[in-house]
C-alpha cells in the first residue's frame, strides 16, 4: 500500500482510505469493525468518517458511526494504527445544532462531541463538510448561485472557522484541518486568510471524483499542484453506478438506491457512459470496479481514494485496485469515452 504526504505536511497517509458512512445504517457495529480490521491486515492506515454518519443523516442515525468507531478503538486499543479524519456538517441539517451552518463556536461544540464519540483524544485531520456557503456538489451545479453571496460574510466565516481549528491544534487535539465539498476559489481564500493571519494551512480538500464526475481535473487540479492541496476523493465508483448494477432500471435490494429510496446519480446520460465503461473493463479483462478505482489512483492530484462498502467482500474486491496496472491504451480509451460523456451525473 502506497504512503502519501497529506499535504505540505510529515503525515503519511495511505492511498486508500476506508469509507464508514453506512455503519450504524446500512451494517451493523459487526460489520463496520469486520471492515477495519480487514482493510488494517491490507495496511490501509487511514480513515474517514463525519458527525453526519451514519447515512441518510437523522436525529437517529447520525453519530452512530463514530461511536461505532470509537467502540473499536477503545476494544483494540490500536488508535495508534489509525489516521482518523472526520467533519463537521457545514449546515442546513436541521439536526445538528438546528441548522447552524459551520463557524468557530459549532466547531467546538461538534469536534468535542467527535472526540466523545471515538473515544479518543484528538484527531489527525477535522473538515468542513461543505462550504457553509453552500455547494455545488451532490448534484448542485444546476442549481448553484455564487453570485447571491455575500463576499465580505464568506470570509470573515473562513477566518472565524480557522480560529477554532487553529486553537484546537494548539490544544493539541487536532492535527491538521481540511475541508470538503470545496471550490478552487474557496480553498484559495482559506489558504490566504491563513498565511496572512498565521493560521492552519489545509492540508486536503474531499471532493467526489470519478470516471463519470471530473470537475477536479481543472481549475481544482491545478490548485492542488501549486499549492499541495491534495485531494481525498469520496465516490470513486459514483455510489456504485459505475458496477453496473444499476443498469436497465435495476435497484438491487440492500443497494444505496434502494435503502435511500433516491439516487440522483442514476439517468439515462450516466446510465449510457457506465455501459460503455463496463465494456471496456470487460474487452481487457478487468473488474470494472477495480478498473475505476484503479484509474482514480493514477490521478496526479490523488492523496487518497475513499472506499465505503457494505459487505466485507466488496471491500475486499475494492482493496484489490491497488495491485492493478492500467495501461497507456486503456487510459486513452477512457479518455475516449470521456470526451463522448463529458458531464453525465
Amino acid at each position: 500500500m502506497k504512503l502519501k504526504p497529506l499535504g505540505r505536511t510529515d503525515l503519511l497517509v495511505t492511498e486508500i482510505c476506508l469509507g464508514t458512512m453506512t455503519w450504524g445504517s446500512q451494517n451493523s457495529q459487526a460489520e463496520g469493525h469486520a471492515q477495519i480490521d480487514m482493510a488494517l491486515d491490507a495496511g490501509v492506515n487511514f480513515m474517514d468518517t463525519a458527525e453526519l454518519y451514519a447515512v441518510p443523516g437523522s436525529p437517529q442515525t447520525s453519530g452512530r458511526t463514530e461511536e461505532i468507531i470509537g467502540n473499536w478503538l477503545e476494544q483494540s486499543g490500536k488508535r495508534d494504527k489509525w489516521i482518523i479524519a472526520s467533519k463537521i456538517g457545514g449546515g442546513g441539517s436541521k439536526f445538528l445544532r438546528d441548522g447552524r451552518r459551520a463557524d468557530g463556536p459549532s466547531i467546538r461544540i461538534a469536534f468535542e462531541q467527535s472526540l466523545r464519540r471515538l473515544k479518543t483524544d484528538y484527531l489527525d485531520l477535522y473538515q468542513i463538510h461543505w462550504a457553509s456557503r453552500g455547494s455545488y456538489n451532490f448534484d448542485g451545479s444546476w442549481t448553484y448561485a455564487p453570485h447571491k453571496q455575500e463576499t465580505a460574510d464568506v470570509l470573515a466565516n473562513i477566518e472565524d472557522m480557522l480560529g477554532t481549528l487553529g486553537d484546537l491544534i494548539k490544544e493539541g487535539k487536532l492535527r491538521h484541518a481540511g475541508v470538503s465539498n470545496e471550490t478552487t476559489w474557496g480553498i484559495a481564500q482559506w489558504l490566504r486568510i491563513a498565511e496572512t493571519r498565521g493560521l492552519p494551512r489545509l492540508v486536503s480538500v474531499q471532493n467526489e471524483y470519478n470516471l463519470l464526475r471530473r470537475h477536479f481535473d481543472l481549475d481544482l487540479a491545478e490548485l492542488s499542484h501549486h499549492e499541495k492541496v491534495g485531494l481525498l476523493a469520496y465516490s470513486p465508483l459514483a455510489g456504485g453506478l459505475l458496477t453496473g448494477k444499476y443498469n436497465d432500471g435495476n435497484v438491487p435490494k440492500g443497494s444505496r438506491a434502494d435503502y435511500q429510496k433516491a439516487f440522483w446519480r442514476l439517468n439515462e446520460h450516466s446510465e449510457a457512459a457506465v455501459k460503455q465503461y463496463q465494456a471496456l473493463a470487460a474487452r481487457h479483462g478487468l473488474d470494472p470496479a477495480q478498473m475505476a478505482i484503479a484509474f482514480a489512483l493514477t490521478r496526479p492530484f490523488m492523496t487518497s481514494v475513499i472506499i465505503g462498502a457494505t459487505s466485507t467482500a466488496q471491500l475486499s474486491n475494492a482493496l484489490g485496485a491497488v495491485d492493478l496496472t492500467l495501461s497507456p491504451e486503456l487510459l486513452a480509451e477512457i479518455d475516449a469515452i470521456h470526451r463522448r460523456y463529458p458531464r453525465t451525473i
